[in-house]
């Protein structure tokens, strides 16, 4: 890879000088205590940010007064705070980089749950279009009196934010939050000051930075994210993004930071896997353009190559990572040393940061950075003053985590799978449309354990006699589970096939297809399927498919607009009866029904465990553990969290 000079050469943001174009997005970490305190937790999780080389963090979501849209979201609303903050603006200052506060107020986006029992408040008596998780109640309208109070909120989190050691505020203008509830007509229909044209629009946040410039001085950047594009009817496009810039720069701000979205379009505030690199970064161009101070970009920045393109194209001056500083807080060290086979890779699944952090309400974590999140406990793995010989049987991701850790505390480790590659089932998620880059992940592990020295048996199947024969201190069983059959008649008819039988390319496609299961795996045959124009039929015994099958939002909002484009028929609140020779027979909604000239049944009904080794191994051996699949079917950050725990016990 070519040298990265622009990313590593320092800039400033007003009269502060930065190391490096390298920018932590903010993120929220659902870490805070329940008051709006920042915790020892947090300041773990930033101090190792800060460690892996960012110039520039960007603290999450910080609310001005009380009221987040979540609960433990941190908050400055008043003096009492400061202290808390200073602990850990010291901490990342002692560890080489900068740290910005991003101060926001909710708006409508919250709920009576986190107000106190009161009603949200908004520019506008209008709901978020969202609904759940979400308020669906209709927020009250400010009044002029309290808008201006909402402006001093702003100007002393400012002042706050200054004495506890910030070197900056980013104001949060993104994402459907009460400032860009103002700013866009999409949810701002007042006929006063404060709407109507855009710029009566623009005068609430306006008069917030006049009212920060006011408490802060003229020395302290002042940054302001916002959405460039909000890609829903009636709300802002780039054009206008592009004409609120040099009002923005007119106002004092030192830097803008371009995102994209609301929460009505949450596929575009946080890309999920297939969403190419650097997305935002032609909005960024656009914007910049209309300004000469700084412009960061986010937007599933990634890969070292595309975070340099963007800086050499002049896109942007500075790129923000989000996720992939979660998956890898060490990619600025690593990418400066030229080490880019050691970065984690990022691949999109938000299984631990939005699925577990936003919509389950969890401190934000990974699947495959299993220390992320409790870098308290497990930020640093412990080499063993006691070497074991460890034999770890399945490649899966769960195997290959719990071999990884265990080599990295010195233990002598060997993996055996009975294929002939790692992976495990794992491999069938990279096979569906927009997911290849899930491989990225497979091949990391590969990487890291053969650097290990890790011994690698493949096509080894491990039976009781073999484990004799090896004679391991601790054995850790990860022999997945295999795809379940359902109880159904006619299901023996060879034109039934298992999904994971298509995905694999262990059978031919059909034309007319039917696929028992609208859960995950079942949407994505059937989207594989329709992408090669076959005629496909889901059965689904819920009402809805999407989010109550399992699938994660930001999937979903993707997903199933897509499948609806290919045609694909999804039967809801319907259980198949039977498989026939012509057809398949279900009950929809309680009555009978055929779907008739059906040529293949797909079937992804669920899965059974394979764990019958480590009752075989009971009393041969001094440990036996059992993780993920292996002990019931279960989730990708299930599997990895648990193989990494093992290890760390051994």
């Amino acid at each position: 890879m070519h040298t990265l000079k622009l990313l590593f050469s320092p800039i400033k943001i007003g009269k502060l000088e930065i190391k490096n174009r390298i920018v932590m997005a903010p993120m929220v970490t659902g870490q805070a205590s329940q008051d709006g305190r920042v915790t020892d937790g947090q300041i773990a999780w930033y101090e190792a940010r800060a460690k892996g080389g960012v110039g520039l963090i960007i603290l999450e979501m910080t609310a001005v007064a009380r009221g987040g849209s979540a609960a433990a979201l941190l908050g400055i609303w008043d003096d009492e705070a400061v202290p808390g903050y200073k602990k850990l603006t010291d901490t990342v200052h002692a560890n080489g980089a900068k740290i910005f506060i991003q101060l926001s107020h909710a708006g409508r986006q919250t709920e009576k749950a986190f107000t106190g029992g009161s009603l949200p408040v908004a520019p506008s008596a209008i709901s978020c279009p969202l609904g759940e998780p979400l308020s669906k109640e209709i927020p009250r309208r400010l009044s002029l009196e309290e808008i201006e109070e909402i402006v001093e909120q702003f100007g002393q989190a400012a002042r706050r934010s200054r004495e506890a050691g910030f070197d900056g505020v980013e104001v949060h203008g993104a994402h459907g939050y009460l400032i860009a509830e103002f700013m866009s007509a999409y949810s701002n229909k007042r006929h006063d000051a404060y709407g109507g044209d855009l710029e009566g629009r623009m005068q609430f946040p306006l008069q917030i930075l006049k009212r920060i410039r006011r408490e802060v001085g003229r020395d302290f950047p002042i940054a302001f994210r916002y959405s460039g594009n909000e890609y829903v009817p009636d709300g802002r496009t780039i054009e206008e993004s592009r004409r609120i810039a040099p009002m923005l720069q007119a106002a004092g701000v030192d830097c803008l930071h371009i995102s994209a979205g609301l929460y009505e379009s949450f596929w575009s505030e946080i890309p999920i896997h297939g969403t190419r690199e650097g997305v935002n970064a032609d909005d960024a161009a656009f914007i910049k353009q209309a300004v000469d101070i700084p412009v960061i970009t986010v937007g599933r920045i990634k890969s070292p190559a595309v975070a340099e393109e963007i800086l050499a194209l002049e896109k942007a001056d500075l790129v923000a990572l989000g996720r992939q500083l979660i998956c890898d807080p060490e990619w600025p060290l690593k990418t400066a040393a030229g080490r880019y086979e050691d970065i984690r890779p990022c691949i999109g699944c938000i299984q631990g940061c939005i699925n577990r952090g936003i919509v389950q309400g969890l401190p934000v974590a990974c699947v495959f950075n299993t220390a992320s999140g409790m870098e308290i406990d497990a930020g640093v793995i412990d080499r063993t003053n006691r070497p074991r010989k460890v034999l770890i049987v399945g490649g899966g991701p769960g195997g290959l985590e719990a071999a990884r850790v265990a080599a990295l505390r010195g233990h002598r480790v060997m993996l055996y799978e009975k294929s002939d590659d790692l992976g495990g089932r794992f491999h069938l998620a990279c096979v569906p449309p927009f997911k290849q880059e899930f491989a990225s992940a497979i091949k990391w592990f590969c990487i890291q354990i053969d650097k290990l020295g890790v011994q690698v048996e493949l096509n080894k199947e491990v039976t009781p006699e073999l484990v004799a024969q090896i004679a391991p201190d601790v054995v850790v069983v990860a022999t997945g589970a295999v795809s379940c059959m359902p109880n159904i008649p006619g299901i023996d008819n060879p034109k039934v096939v298992l999904a994971e039988d298509i995905l694999a390319g262990r059978a031919n496609l059909g034309n007319r297809v039917v696929v028992i299961g609208g859960g995950g795996i079942g949407t994505e045959v059937a989207d594989f399927m329709a992408q090669r124009r076959k005629d496909v039929t889901i059965i689904e015994m819920l009402p809805e498919v999407g989010v109550p099958t399992g699938i994660p939002l930001l999937v979903a909002q993707i997903l199933i607009p897509r499948l609806e484009g290919y045609g694909v028929k999804i039967r809801t609140n319907t259980t198949v009866k039977e498989i026939t020779e012509d057809g398949v027979v279900v009950i929809e909604n309680g009555l009978e029904k055929t779907i008739q000239g059906i040529d293949q049944v797909v079937v992804a009904a669920g899965a059974v465990s394979v764990n019958a080794l480590a009752a075989q191994l009971e009393g041969m051996v001094p440990e036996v553990h059992t993780i993920g699949d292996a002990n019931s079917p279960r989730t990708l950050f299930e599997a990895t969290h648990e193989g990494a725990e093992i290890a760390r016990k051994i």
